[in-house]
């Protein structure tokens, strides 16, 4: 048996919500598009305002953002942005 194989690998709790979030937020980019909205512009909107008409209804986007604290991914944006973890 190679012993890389049998090493259990772990995830936190906070990685997984990140994995998560990142999901959530592909498949709302990939609704936007679809529909033919600027899908940055849209999220960014959302994000600011905290107002979720910015984000279509098309493929249950709306209700999949609303699933996303606004502040912490704000947060790990800017971190993520200034390389800093």
């Amino acid at each position: 048996m190679n012993n890389e194989n049998s090493k259990t690998i772990t995830f936190t709790l906070h990685q997984q919500k990140e994995i998560e979030t990142k999901q959530i937020l592909l498949a709302v980019y990939k609704a936007l598009l679809e529909k033919g909205h600027k899908p940055i512009e849209q999220i960014v909107g959302y994000l600011l305002s905290g107002d979720p008409t910015y984000i279509t209804n098309h493929k249950n986007a709306r209700a999949l953002i609303c699933k996303i604290d606004r502040d912490e991914l704000m947060n790990t944006l800017v971190k993520t942005y200034l390389g800093i973890k």
